[in-house]
């Protein structure tokens, strides 16, 4: 297990250390539920957005499962647990969280030495002895358990591996594959699994978190970054790290002047994006500006204002909706995102390329 795992960034701890959670109270009671009546499922689908939970819940699965879920299915004082929570001072969790524990094993993208970077799959190496691990007796005594993250992550001989032992389940052996995209997965995968959806997280539960984590953040800069973060905690923090509320407000604030916009101040924001070790800064102002013209889409559409994040984004959406059709912005949002796409792909020069997104959005109003 890398290093990075054992930290906890910022406050912010890892699905592996995460003792909190909150907002799938249904998803939780489900998997209870199942282990309460002894019909365990062998192998869980966890769907749903990125950031909402889906690693955290589980580890969650497997500490309880892997600590006798309450003295093998019955609480202290004989009845059935109430829920999947293991204390962190419990030996399970304390060795789940050093990577230590005989009968659990972790599928995911390996980091790439030559590279620097993580692997863009999850290769048929890292999944090779998954179905060895799976069939053998339980060094505990208990269950094996793997946890596939992310099961959308695997390359075809890496899924047909996996499909493999899904075909074959051993007894007292559980795989929990979480899934952004299930659609990805092969039908064969997703026909063996139990799903469990999670949806996103509600605004104030975002906040409650980004109040957990990020005690310096005032109650206002959590509000804000939970309408960005729609629902997910993790995109939440990840906007958070680099600074994406302070972008975001900038990006507003360019576009409400539109057509019209300062030429200086445009090349002044597009320039801070060309260094190369700004590629986390340009893949956050991508996909914000790719976000902001969904919901302005969204809003030509159906009439229905969004929730404003920050003061003016409504009344410059109102002014772009008023000025051209709803096609002439669709259009244009197929473009600028085939632009990013390819300034990513080909890494074209970031500057020219959010200037050029910025002179299609004055153009289409002016005309």
């Amino acid at each position: 297990m890398a290093v990075k795992d054992l930290e906890q960034e910022g406050g912010v701890p890892t699905p592996r250390l995460n003792d909190h959670f909150i907002g799938h109270a249904d998803a939780e009671k489900t998997v209870l539920d199942a282990w309460n009546s002894k019909r365990m499922h062998h192998a869980w689908l966890l769907c749903g957005p990125r950031g909402v939970g889906k690693a955290t819940l589980a580890y969650r699965m497997a500490r309880f499962v892997l600590s006798g879920g309450g003295e093998g299915g019955l609480g202290l004082f004989g009845d059935a647990p109430d829920g999947l929570h293991v204390d962190p001072e419990d030996p399970v969790f304390r060795r789940i969280a050093g990577g230590g524990h005989g009968d659990l094993k972790v599928i995911e993208r390996q980091y790439d030495e030559k590279k620097k970077r993580l692997q863009g799959e999850i290769t048929v190496d890292s999944v090779r002895t998954v179905g060895n691990f799976m069939s053998k007796t339980a060094a505990e005594g208990g269950w094996r358990i793997v946890i596939v993250d992310a099961a959308d992550e695997l390359n075809r001989n890496a899924a047909n591996a996996i499909l493999k032992v899904l075909e074959e389940p051993p007894a007292n052996a559980m795989m929990i594959l979480v899934a952004h995209q299930p659609g990805k997965l092969l039908p064969t995968i997703r026909s063996r699994c139990r799903r469990l959806n999670l949806g996103a997280l509600e605004d104030h539960q975002v906040v409650e978190l980004l109040g957990r984590y990020c005690p310096d953040l005032d109650l206002g800069e959590r509000d804000a970054l939970s309408g960005l973060a729609e629902g997910s905690i993790g995109r939440a923090l990840q906007l958070h790290d680099v600074g994406g509320l302070e972008l975001y407000t900038e990006l507003v604030q360019l576009i409400a002047s539109l057509p019209n916009a300062d030429v200086l101040a445009l090349h002044k924001f597009a320039e801070r994006f060309s260094p190369a070790d700004r590629d986390a800064a340009f893949a956050t102002i991508t996909q914000l500006l790719h976000w902001w013209l969904g919901r302005l889409i969204r809003f030509g559409a159906t009439g229905q204002a969004p929730r404003e994040v920050v003061d003016g984004e409504l009344a410059a959406m109102q002014r772009m909706a008023a000025a051209q059709p709803l096609d002439q912005w669709i259009e244009v949002w197929e473009k600028i995102s085939e632009l990013m796409s390819a300034t990513r792909g080909l890494h074209l020069d970031r500057k020219q390329a959010l200037l050029n997104a910025f002179f299609m959005l004055e153009e289409t109003m002016r005309n």
